[in-house]
Parts: structure tokens; sequence; C-alpha cells
């Protein structure tokens, strides 16, 4: 432990820059804690507080612009590559664009994405107040967490069993999950072909389109006869689709 301090006391400024760069490129590797750390080493006189809330917010602004120019000029392949790899895939996007669509700029406080000057203003006010919430709270409670940190120094070779233990727990049951979620969904699917045929033979279906707002003001065409109820919205108007026919449902 006391190596490891020694190590963030003589190259704290640099170690901070990469580490909250590439945990906001996507990287998982936690910066909270090293914030807070930096806060509490800034509130011992060990490294200038000032220039630890500099380097992390202009780290926090070069990744986050490093996304924001991918995802002006090559955003649709990127989300799709980044869904892909996800370990929640089948709402890694939903979720955002449902966020943005209610909040606008707003939502770049929490999260991030638009035209340049505003994007650098939300975002940059999102990156100070996120960077602020940790380094301050190190600071101000510097001496008491180094006193924590001293009496439970012993405590180390365990957080470092439970942490990985603890993630690789969680990565387990997200794909347990997904592979129970898509066994049901291959159970009860239906190819755009076998609609067509039906459709031609006369039967009467009731189909919902399910997509978004954003999908469908973005391409508003619809299957011919297609209910649209974006899933959003499943909850509060279930009670308006008829149990009598068979249901089919599409989004994207």
């Amino acid at each position: 432990m006391n190596e490891t301090i020694q190590f963030l006391i003589r190259h704290g400024y640099t170690v901070l820059f990469f580490w909250v760069f590439f945990e906001q490129l996507g990287l998982p590797i936690p910066a909270a804690p090293l914030l807070l750390a930096a806060g509490v080493l800034a509130g011992v006189g060990q490294l200038n507080f000032a220039l630890v809330f500099g380097v992390a917010v202009v780290a926090s602004l070069l990744s986050d612009q490093f996304w924001y120019q991918i995802g002006r000029y090559r955003g649709r392949k990127v989300l799709s590559l980044l869904c892909r790899i996800s370990l929640d895939p089948d709402s890694c996007v939903r979720k955002t664009k449902e966020i943005f669509a209610r909040h606008g700029a707003r939502s770049l406080l929490v999260a991030k994405f638009m035209r340049p000057l505003r994007f650098l203003l939300f975002n940059g006010l999102g990156a100070f107040f996120w960077v602020g919430v940790f380094t301050i709270v190190g600071y101000l409670f510097s001496h008491q967490i180094e006193h924590l940190a001293a009496n439970t120094g012993g405590m180390g070779p365990w957080i470092g069993l439970v942490v990985p233990g603890c993630l690789a727990a969680y990565i387990a049951w997200k794909y347990i999950q997904r592979q129970r979620f898509l066994h049901l969904l291959a159970i009860a699917r239906i190819t755009p072909e076998e609609v067509k045929l039906r459709l031609d033979a006369g039967e009467d279906l009731l189909i919902l389109d399910m997509r978004d707002r954003l999908e469908f003001e973005a391409e508003p065409y619809t299957i011919p006869g297609a209910f649209h109820l974006p899933i959003e919205q499943l909850d509060e108007k279930h009670h308006k689709i008829p149990r009598d026919r068979d249901i089919i449902l599409y989004c994207t």
C-alpha cells in the first residue's frame, strides 16, 4: 500500500490524466477511487488541488471530445459495434435515446453528445461536477480517510480478491440472463416473409410497431395497418391492445 501511495505522489498528475482519459474512453478501470485518492493527497499537502482538478477535467473533456467526433462521423457503426460487445446489448442504445429525447442538451450533465460549442458547454459542466464531487470529498475528509486507510491496511489483499470476484460474478450473471432471453426470443420469433404470407392469406393479425419516437421520426415508414406503440408506452396503453387475435411485434 505504501509503495502505491508513493508512486501516486511521484507520478500523480500523469497517472490521473491517463487513468481518467482511458476510463472515459470506456476501459473498465473505475476513475472515482483515483479521483478520491487524489483529493485525499491534495488535502494532506502531497498534491496541488487545483492541478488535480484541472488535469482530471481536461482528461475527461478530451476523451469525450474523441467520442463526440466519432459520434458525428461514424456514430451508427460504432454504436452497432459497442452494442454487440455490451453486457446488455438489447437496451444499450434504447436507454440512451430515451434519456436524450426527454432531456436534450441537459442530459450531457450526466451523459454526453451535440453541436460542438453546445456540446462543449454542457459536457464541460458535467465534467466539472463529476470531478468535483470525488476530489472535493477526498480533500475535505482527507485526514479521516488517511486514518481509516492506515487502520485497515491489512485488508488490501482481500480487497484485491473481492473486487475481481464481484466483477466476474456480475459478468457471468449478465451472460446467463442474455442467453435465457435469446432462448425465449428464438422460440417466439417470426420472419418478415412468414408475416407477409399470413397477411396475403387474409389472416386477421395485429402488428405493433414498437420503435421509439426518435427511430419512428427518422424513418416514418411502417407495415400497412400496423399500430405504432413505442415500447416505453406499453405499460400505459396495453389495455388498447385487443386480445382476440395473434399479435406480432417488431422494432429495429
